[in-house]
Formats: C-alpha cells, sequence, structure tokens
C-alpha cells in the first residue's frame, strides 16, 4: 500500500533536495518500486563524455529511495546504510539514464532495495545497485520518542 504517490514524492524532492531535484524525474511509482530518469546533461559527464560513476549512483540512490518513502511515508532521515553498485557497461552518449528500482524488504527498521540503470531506449543495463536503508523510529504524536 503507498503512502505517497508520484506528485507527492515529486514535491517532496522538490522541497527538501533543490539542489539536485531539478536533474530527476520520478516517472512511475508502484506497490514494487519506481521508475526514474536522470536528466544528462553537461555536468553530469565525465572525460570521454560518459556519464560518471557518481551521477549513476546518484539516481540508484534517489530512485530507491523515493521508492521507500512511497511505502512509508515522508520521512525525510531515511538514509543509506548499505551500497553497492556495479558497472556494467559504457552508458550511450547524450541520451538519459532510467532506473528501475524495486523494493526487496520493507520492515520498520530497514528497507533493502535493488536498481537496474539502463541507457534511454537500450536493452542491457549499464549499472546494478542495492542498497539498504535506515528507517528511523516513528516519534509518538505528543513529541516523544
Amino acid at each position: 500500500m503507498r503512502a505517497m504517490d508520484r506528485q507527492a514524492l515529486a514535491a517532496f524532492l522538490a522541497r527538501e533536495f533543490p539542489q539536485v531535484a531539478g536533474d530527476f524525474a520520478l516517472e512511475a511509482v508502484d506497490d514494487t518500486g519506481a521508475r526514474m530518469r536522470l536528466r544528462v546533461a553537461e555536468r553530469h559527464l565525465r572525460p570521454g563524455g560518459t556519464v560518471s560513476g557518481p551521477s549513476i549512483f546518484a539516481l540508484a540512490d534517489v530512485a530507491i529511495y523515493l521508492a521507500i518513502l512511497s511505502r512509508i511515508g515522508p520521512v525525510a532521515l531515511a538514509v543509506t546504510t548499505g551500497a553497492s553498485i556495479d558497472f556494467l557497461r559504457k552508458p550511450a552518449a547524450g541520451v538519459d539514464l532510467i532506473c528501475a528500482a524495486r523494493l526487496l524488504k520493507l520492515g520498520r527498521s530497514l528497507a533493502v532495495a535493488d536498481a537496474l540503470i539502463y541507457s534511454e531506449g537500450l536493452a542491457e543495463p549499464v549499472a546494478r545497485a542495492s542498497m539498504t536503508y535506515s528507517i528511523p523510529p516513528q516519534r509518538a504524536k505528543d513529541g516523544v520518542s
């Protein structure tokens, strides 16, 4: 069951992370995960004209973060506690990257997800990521922990 829809998640990203929100577009969200686009620009490229590893990592991290929030609500302090990424092939030049993030486990204190990142229009992934997030404990409505 979703706690936030695509529009609410996009608004959250713009409000809480305005420094990067313009780089990303959340295309879809459902009960299993999210699909997000990195709008590739010159600032995302490394020497040789390919998308940089940090930009690919950011796409996976943001997509997984929003997939988790879609289920638990706007918990800004959910944080990445573990991450692994495999770079499989060079991204296509001059095209956006698409991330398909999938929730594997959503518990009270931890969430585990994976992501496949593709160059738009190509069938083979350029990267695969696995991440674990820590979800902070719920606070009582009266402010007492």
